[in-house]
């Protein structure tokens, strides 16, 4: 099979890249700090900005990027689209003609009758049988266009080197999951009641059994004032971390995705056989509540406006990412890695 390849280059220009050292790692060679501004003298840095304006910052770029974001994936999907008309020496309209449209399929008669009886109108089927049928068939040529493209996509040798913007994330005492050493550190703010963050645990996990070694995951409570339960299942949560089950109550209260009320969250610590009267103490004294609170405020500091929010080696993304996404920006973080430690060790 042939492969192309596509590497597309491209700089958000105000990013901050933050080095990332873990335990038992030289950090990265660091630049000088860029100077924006000299008041009387004293020079204001990037560093400084970052730093105290994170909330109005990272916000802000994250929409640009996002912006960026789409017009590169619709400029990958054209270079794709004009190399492969090129082999084929058909022009690109050709080429979907060939590879889209005439695959799909018109719907019939009585599949039209029924998306009919969905639609809002007083008008007979008859007079508006042929704009349904052009709906429909215009929503399965654009199904089938992106089902080609991402075929050519995962033909290409394709790197996708426009970063996420990044911010300073302190990882403090966060319970961590992984290897210490781990080149990717991906710091999670979630919340226990959002579905978002249940459905994308799986891929998480997943992602640990890829990239063993890799990536080392920590875990901040980030509990959303709307969801009630949120606050005393992250608080139940460290009060199972101080009997050393953190991550096992983590993980049951999100692979069940319910079972919140106080009364659950105490019959989960009895099914895990922690200590039930040291954590009921420590659940309804609200004994961790301090600690899930400097999260939260954490969170805040740096814009986040819901979950689940990631930061890997830094770098921000947010929402219900698929696990291609995920899988992207670690690619992104090691790769970076590999080849700052080689020009370190070439200097």
């Amino acid at each position: 099979m042939r492969v192309m390849r596509i590497v597309v280059v491209l700089s958000l220009g105000l990013l901050l890249e933050v080095p990332i050292s873990l335990k038992g790692q030289e950090p990265l060679q660091q630049s000088p700090p860029e100077v924006l501004a000299v008041l009387d003298g004293k020079p204001l840095t990037r560093a400084e900005l970052e730093h105290k304006e994170a909330a109005k910052l990272l916000p802000a770029r994250d929409q640009y990027y996002k912006a960026q974001r789409e017009a590169l994936d619709q400029l990958i999907d054209d270079a794709l689209l004009e190399m492969q008309a090129q082999r084929e020496k058909v022009t690109v309209q050709q080429l979907l003609e060939n590879h889209v449209v005439t695959k799909v399929k018109d719907p019939t008669d009585d599949q039209l009758e029924v998306y009919y009886e969905g639609v809002q109108t007083d008008q007979p089927f008859a007079a508006v049988r042929d704009k349904i049928l052009e709906t429909i068939r215009q929503r399965r040529i654009a199904k089938a266009r992106k089902e080609y493209l991402n075929s050519l996509r995962n033909q290409s040798n394709l790197e996708v080197l426009l970063a996420s913007p990044s911010a300073d994330v302190a990882l403090g005492d966060a319970p961590t999951r992984g290897v210490a050493t781990a080149p990717v550190l991906l710091v999670e703010f979630a919340d226990y009641e959002c579905p978002y963050c249940q459905k994308i645990d799986s891929d998480l996990k997943k992602l640990a059994e890829e990239y063993s070694g890799k990536v080392l995951f920590a875990f901040k409570d980030f509990p959303l004032p709307m969801h009630k339960h949120a606050q005393k299942a992250a608080e139940a949560t460290r009060c199972a971390g101080r009997q050393g089950k953190f991550w096992e109550f983590h993980d049951l209260l999100f692979e069940q995705g319910n079972g919140l009320e106080i009364a659950q969250l105490k019959e989960h610590a009895r099914a895990l056989k922690l200590d039930a009267a040291s954590f009921d103490r420590c659940l309804d004294s609200g004994d961790t509540a301090a600690a899930v609170k400097e999260d939260l405020e954490q969170g805040q500091r740096l814009g986040l406006m819901g979950t689940p929010s990631f930061f890997v080696n830094g770098h921000f993304f947010s929402g219900a990412a698929s696990y291609a996404t995920i899988r992207e920006i670690v690619d992104q973080q090691l790769t970076f890695l590999a080849a700052s430690r080689k020009k370190q060790a070439g200097s």
